[in-house]
């Protein structure tokens, strides 16, 4: 009867303590999913800024429509998600875990036997799936985004500036024409004492207008500009030039003339996008092996091509692993022209110097191919890494965070940021480091790209260790409290006696 009411208290109690456990993965889980999702785009908005401030020169003056530059953000903000969510984990993490450690919400659950690690767990799955569709997201959305933002890009860089002209300066972005105003209105459209130059009659003479004041009319569609003008004189070269013939000048007076200006040149056209296909950042797992196994194919076409020639032409290539040279008697020369008569010595000399020549003209347009194939391989593996590293870099920093958190015990958005800040820069200074070394072939393409992954865990594995061992790492009494016994040591030591 005793032993099956101590089972009966047994199962209980472990019922119990499951429950609870699962009440606090549960506990733990909403308290990170709102700091994550708010600093995430907290962390996006500020990329997105990055971006437009870098880019504000290309934007500005070109009278872009409102969609275009909605879609040019949208289709932005959609390539920084990978780059966003690293960081909002690390910053999200560390508040969640310096919320609790400064309520002193984990030292109850240490003394109730919940270890660190097993209050990670539902947190690590989290970071876990985050990586995945991060990883997803990467593969199949990036490249779309990509080539939306790529593309729309270009075509916002390369386009006109909108039609502007300012009073007192000759404006000659409309294609075969030069326009100056001496004075403009208020309204923007009354122009005083206005000058035409008309280039667009070619080798026949120019055509210039000359007006007193007028009305500048845009159409509807913004395609064609009318200069309304009033009391002016044409004035018009007639007859080729070049010839002894004097050439006619003729000049028409008018009290009211309409001039019309296409504005084709200043529409925002977008180019191509299959143009843009081709590129590294525009593909996806599957397309870049398959890019990677044709540019292979062409790299190793090249290196047999050198292979080829060199083998062909010069046959003492045949002999460079050969130990006959080893063997043969020493020849008693001090030089090699020695060997060669003084009468064949000039002619043998230039005949072997037009022979290299020769060879290294044949050489270096496949050297030349040969490298530029084994740049682009370089270029597309990077790319295949990318999706991985910045992924994976979802868990790193969820690893360094968590114990991070822990440690300092300091909840709200100042503290956390400011470590958080520190580990993404370190982050993203050795991400970088890492990818210019693998595009230049310093290191190789998988090292490279996660290096900066490589650096950070052995320091998560520091933080977890200090973590469960409740260290007081960045505590200020413990350094103060270091610093006080080497001031003691140091005046003891001061107080002994000298021999």
């Amino acid at each position: 009867m005793q032993l099956s009411l101590l089972c009966e208290f047994v199962l209980t109690l472990r019922f119990n303590i499951a429950l609870s456990v699962k009440k606090l993965d549960k506990l733990i889980i909403k308290t990170f999913l709102g700091p994550f999702i708010a600093t995430f785009f907290v962390t996006l908005f500020v990329l997105i800024m990055q971006f437009l401030w870098k880019y504000i020169d290309d934007l500005v003056g070109k009278g872009l429509d409102t969609t275009v530059i909605i879609q040019l953000i949208g289709y932005t903000s959609a390539t920084l998600v990978p780059l966003a969510l690293p960081l909002a984990v690390l910053l999200s993490s560390i508040m969640t875990f310096g919320n609790l450690g400064e309520s002193f919400e984990l030292v109850a659950l240490k003394s109730s036997g919940i270890s660190l690690l097993r209050f990670m767990r539902p947190l690590l799955m989290i970071a876990i799936l985050v990586a995945y569709g991060a990883f997803l997201f990467a593969n199949y959305v990036i490249p779309v985004a990509n080539l939306q933002a790529k593309s729309l890009l270009w075509d916002i860089t390369n386009a006109r500036p909108a039609f502007n002209i300012k009073a007192g300066i000759f404006y000659k972005d409309i294609p075969g024409y030069t326009i100056k105003v001496a004075q403009k209105d208020k309204d923007n459209q009354t122009i005083h004492q206005v000058l035409i130059f008309d280039h667009t009659t070619g080798g026949n003479g120019d055509k210039i207008i000359a007006a007193e004041k007028g009305q500048m009319v845009l159409t509807a569609d913004k395609r064609f500009l009318y200069f309304i003008l009033e009391n002016g004189w044409r004035y018009e070269e007639r007859g080729n030039r070049g010839f002894t013939v004097p050439q006619d000048m003729v000049r028409l007076g008018f009290k009211k003339y309409s001039k019309a200006f296409d504005l084709k040149a200043f529409a925002f056209n977008r180019l191509n996008m299959d143009l843009f296909a081709s590129n590294q950042q525009m593909l996806n797992i599957r397309q870049l092996d398959i890019a990677i196994d044709s540019i292979q194919k062409l790299e190793n076409g090249y290196g047999k091509a050198i292979n080829s020639y060199v083998t062909s032409r010069y046959t003492f290539f045949k002999w460079k692993d050969s130990a006959w040279a080893a063997s043969a008697p020493p020849l008693k020369v001090k030089d090699f022209e020695d060997t060669i008569p003084l009468d064949q010595r000039r002619n043998i000399l230039e005949r072997a110097e037009q022979t290299t020549r020769d060879a290294l003209s044949s050489l270096e347009t496949p050297a030349k191919g040969y490298e530029d194939q084994h740049g682009s391989i370089l270029m597309f593996k990077v790319e295949w890494q990318r999706k991985f590293t910045l992924a994976a870099a979802c868990i790193v920093m969820f690893l360094i965070g968590a114990p991070l958190g822990s440690i300092i015990r300091k909840g709200g958005l100042g503290t956390p940021l400011v470590f958080a800040v520190i580990f993404f820069v370190i982050f993203n200074v050795f991400f970088m480091i890492g990818e210019k070394m693998a595009r230049s072939g310093v290191m190789q393409t998988w090292s490279g790209m996660w290096l900066s992954n490589i650096v950070l865990l052995p320091i998560a594995a520091f933080l977890i260790y200090k973590a469960m061992n409740d260290s007081q790492l960045f505590n200020k009494e413990f350094y103060f409290r270091i610093i006080q016994k080497v001031k003691k040591f140091l005046q003891r030591f001061k107080k002994q006696p000298t021999n």
